[in-house]
Order: structure tokens, then C-alpha cells, then sequence
């Protein structure tokens, strides 16, 4: 127990209380706690991260939860840090409190927000506000627990040695800041590919949970009472009791919240290292559903139908030479297979996974027609905007663009004026290009977004939809984790350089309305989606 002093004056800060009793030198002591706070902001950082790209990959739009996430864990560190100005005299007790509090809540977070996720349907609906909640508590409550851990690390290496304020803020935000570069690091480049998002967080809150106990027991014991010398070891072991037991069961987790995502027929679920990728049905007379990222990509009927919508009506003029951007699963080749004309097909897709599983998964390539093994189709893995930067000019008859949905952040640049100048300067005299902009009747704007940047590129626009509800199923890239709620039509453009291209008669479209007003371009610099 620390000897009794008197109190301080009102608004001076707190008395000098002398060395700790410390069971090793004051130097070793010292790097001990430089040493726990690097683990301790390799962790912190790891669980932003964790959110953010949890977030990202759920709802979409990784701008905006990076955004919500990342300020208001700043704001909540700063309120963190103010009120851990109450708990300094507890020194050692509150910081072992605290990455207790911190271990158990950051460990658990991609669980319980996966689980909200999964089990609720979406972040849209009627349960709306519910995950978001849930999304801005984990990152107020780690915000918190994270502020709290500087002021009492201050204090704990303040009671080995005494030095200038300067220089001890120095030493601690230098190991810091340290940690934070490695759990920065660590994040992408091991923790997610080699341990997933919940299982990494898990071992996370472990690793927080045991630096912060050893560092209390075996540096600041004596400073603790009896009774927070029972507290603390029982309370590691509970939190790393709960985080054990759940690494054990996450696969099970997973699984089930897999199902409840996807139905029971899930047949391949895999991380290509670029998307989570599955596959239901297709067997056994069931439709094949293809989800990537949780989004709904091929489902039912309504997959050729909209292939349909999106390739034929380019495909009427010249197209021997024929580029497809994205369609890594090989759909929109098959359609471009069946007009007799092309004899050159570029199928240009990020993920190798996909195209892989295209080829060798027998319902999704039964589908698709093997269209990846015909010898006219030329498969490619490589960016979009990358590529057509590479390609010379005039080279293809027709360009297809199957890409993901222009409101996922990734997918933005891929839908900007840029893109589509570069797009119409791989075209021959006379080529076309055709674009799926969205589904126009609940995102008009996004649709006439799509048109104008087009036209701004210097393109003649055709725009058109389909409906889709005949079938039954909605399809496409657009941007949807409830099949239930998903688009009921199809929204393209077809373009050119030099005329307006005339759509097929036989096109089985539905008159457009009115675009809204004020629609604008899309830049790199500027994105409006």
C-alpha cells in the first residue's frame, strides 16, 4: 500500500509520492512501461481498424464509416483523458481496470457487429439505426478506454523515476506512436489475410489484456491492495477465458451467420484476399446465387436478363474486338460469346479468386457457359482504371462495363469522367461503350450521375432500363444484402464518341423519367455518388 499524504491544494496537481517499490531497476522498469504502452497502441490502433474495415466491407462506402469511426474515437480519446484525471491516484489499479475494460471490448467488437449484421437482416430497414448505433458505441467506448491509457501510463512511469514533464511525454508518445506503425502494419499485411477480421480482433484483445496484467502484477504489484491482487488475476483470466472460448467457436460462428445471411444452401465461402466471395445453390435444381462482400451479384432468373440488357444492345454494330471490365465470373463473356462477329474477348477482373472459381466451380462455370475456357477470351487480372491507362488507342469495337456498384468507395473512380475518357479513347471509330448504372426507380440520382460524368467525358449517351421484376429476382452489382429489398430494375448507359447510338427496337425497356436537377460530373477529385 502507498503511504498517506495529505491532499492537495484545490487545482494543483498531485504531490510527488516518491519511487515505487519496484522488484527491478528503475531503468528496467522504465522500458517495461515503454514497452507496454507500444503493445498497448499497436492494439488500439488495430481495433480502429478492425471497425473501419468492418464497416467498409458491410455497408459500403469506406469514406464514410472511416470517417464516423476514426473522429469519433478522437473525440472520444480526448474525453477519455480527462476523465482519467480522477482515477491517476489509483495509478496502477485503474490502468489494469482499463485494459481489462479495453480487451474484452475491442476483442468482441467484429463479433457483435458481424453478428447485428447477419442476424438483423441489413443496416437498411427498419432496423437502420440499430447497427450504426452499435458501429459509433464500440468506437465511443474503445475511444474512451483508449484517452484514459496515456494519463495513467504518465503516472506510472512518473512513480519509477522522476523526470521533466517534457521528456517523459516524449519517451511515452515516441513508444506510442511506434506501436501505432506496427499495429497499422500488421493489420493488412498479417492479421487480416493469415486470421481473418474475428479472429485477429480476439487475439488482439488477448495479447491487450495480457500486456496490461503483466505489467501491473510483475512491475506495480506492491502498489496494489489485497483485495485488487485477487481482482486482477481472476479478471484476466475471465476476459481471456471469453476471448478463448470464442476464437474456438468462431468458425462455427461464421458459418451460422453465414446462413443466416445467405439462406442454407451456402456452398463456397472464401476470401480471395480482395473479396469474400459465395456461392449458394446451383445444385439439386436450386438457382445459383453469387454474393461478393455481402452483395447480392447473381441470383435466380433475373441473371441472364440482366446480362442480357447489359451486353446485346452494345453488341449491335462492329465487335470483333470486345473488352469487358469486371465480369470476372464470366457471364457477360457468355453473352458476348453468342454473337458470332467477336473473335477477340478481354475479360479484365481484380480478383483472381473469382475468375478461378469461374472456371472450376461446375455450376457457376455450367452457367457461364465456360466461357473462360473458349479460345477467343482473354482473361486479365488487373485494375480497370490501370489497364485502359495502358491501352492503346482505338483498340477495341465494344467496351462493357460490369462493374461493382459507383457507392462502394472502391468502385467510385471507376464510374468518374476520367474513367470513361479513358474508356472512349480505347474505342474505334463507331465503338460503343455500355455501363450499368445502378437501378434508377430508388436511385435516380446515382443513375443520371452516371449519365452526365459519361457525357461530360465527351460521350453521346443512350440511356435505358429494363425491368426486372418479371422474374421474379432481382441481380447485378447494385449495391443490396437483402434479396428481399433488392432492385426491381436495371439502369444502363450506351454510348460513343461521335453519334448518339440508336438502342435496339427489340429492347424490352421502360420509358425513363426526368433526370433531377442539379446533377453533376463525377471527378477523381470530386466524386458526387
Amino acid at each position: 500500500m502507498i503511504e498517506p499524504h495529505a491532499p492537495a491544494p484545490p487545482g494543483a496537481p498531485p504531490p510527488w509520492r516518491g519511487p515505487a517499490r519496484l522488484p527491478v531497476r528503475p531503468d528496467t522498469g522504465r522500458l517495461m512501461v515503454l514497452a507496454c504502452v507500444f503493445v498497448c497502441a499497436a492494439c488500439g490502433l488495430v481495433y480502429e481498424l478492425e471497425l473501419v474495415a468492418l464497416a467498409s466491407y458491410l455497408m459500403g462506402d469506406s469514406v464514410t464509416q472511416a470517417s464516423v469511426v476514426l473522429s469519433v474515437m478522437v473525440f472520444a480519446m480526448g474525453i477519455g483523458s480527462l476523465v482519467a484525471k480522477r482515477l491517476r491516484r489509483l495509478g496502477a489499479a485503474g490502468f489494469a481496470a482499463i485494459e481489462v475494460a479495453l480487451a474484452l471490448t475491442g476483442g468482441c467488437s467484429a463479433m457483435a457487429l458481424y453478428a447485428v449484421f447477419a442476424w438483423t437482416g441489413d443496416w437498411g430497414g427498419l432496423w437502420a439505426n440499430g447497427p450504426r448505433a452499435l458501429l459509433v458505441a464500440f468506437s465511443l467506448a474503445i475511444g474512451l478506454l483508449i484517452g484514459a491509457e496515456v494519463p495513467l501510463l504518465m503516472e506510472l512511469i512518473q512513480r519509477i523515476r522522476r523526470q521533466d514533464a517534457g521528456g517523459a511525454v516524449a519517451d511515452l508518445f515516441a513508444a506510442d506512436y511506434v506501436g501505432a506503425l506496427v499495429g497499422g502494419l500488421a493489420f493488412p499485411f498479417l492479421l487480416l489475410p493469415f486470421l481473418g477480421q474475428l479472429t485477429s480482433s480476439l487475439l488482439t484483445g488477448a495479447v491487450n489484456v495480457i500486456a496490461g496484467g503483466a505489467l501491473v502484477l510483475g512491475l506495480f504489484r506492491r502498489d496494489l491492495t489485497r483485495r485488487s491482487r485477487r481482482l486482477l488475476p481472476a479478471a484476466t483470466v475471465a476476459v481471456l477465458g471469453v476471448l478463448a472460448c470464442a476464437a474456438v467457436h468462431v468458425d462455427d460462428f461464421e458459418r451460422a451467420a453465414r446462413h443466416a445471411l445467405y439462406g442454407d444452401d451456402v456452398r463456397v465461402a472464401l476470401h480471395t484476399g480482395v473479396q469474400e466471395v459465395v456461392l449458394t445453390g446451383g445444385t439439386d435444381g436450386r438457382p445459383l446465387g453469387l454474393y461478393l462482400d455481402g452483395r447480392q451479384r447473381t441470383v435466380g432468373q433475373g441473371e441472364r436478363r440482366y446480362h442480357e440488357a447489359l451486353v446485346h444492345p452494345a453488341m449491335h454494330g462492329p465487335h470483333t474486338r470486345v473488352l469487358v471490365l469486371g465480369g470476372g465470373d464470366g457471364l457477360a463473356a457468355r453473352e458476348v460469346l453468342t454473337h458470332p462477329g467477336a473473335h477477340h474477348v478481354d475479360v479484365v477482373d481484380l480478383d483472381p479468386g473469382l475468375i478461378r472459381l469461374a472456371r472450376t466451380d461446375p455450376p457457376l462455370a455450367r452457367l457461364n457457359g465456360h466461357a473462360h475456357d473458349d479460345p477467343r477470351v482473354h482473361v486479365t487480372v488487373a485494375d480497370a482504371f490501370g489497364l485502359l491507362r495502358r491501352t492503346p488507342p482505338g483498340s477495341y469495337d465494344v467496351v462493357i462495363a460490369d462493374l461493382p456498384d459507383p457507392g462502394i468507395t472502391a468502385s467510385t473512380k471507376l464510374y468518374s469522367q476520367e474513367f470513361y475518357g479513358l474508356a472512349r479513347r480505347a474505342l474505334r471509330p463507331g465503338g460503343r461503350l455500355v455501363v450499368h448504372a445502378g437501378p434508377v426507380a430508388s436511385r435516380p440520382r446515382v443513375f443520371w450521375t452516371v449519365e452526365t460524368t459519361m457525357r461530360a467525358a465527351g460521350l453521346r449517351t443512350s440511356p435505358y432500363r429494363v425491368d426486372g421484376r418479371d422474374t421474379g429476382v432481382s441481380t447485378g452489382p447494385d449495391r443490396t444484402e437483402d434479396t428481399s429489398r433488392a432492385p426491381r430494375d436495371w439502369g444502363f448507359v450506351l454510348a460513343a464518341a461521335a453519334t448518339r447510338p440508336a438502342l435496339p427496337r427489340d429492347l424490352d425497356e421502360r420509358p425513363l423519367g426526368p433526370p433531377p436537377a442539379g446533377v453533376r460530373a463525377s471527378t477523381l477529385v470530386y466524386p458526387r455518388y
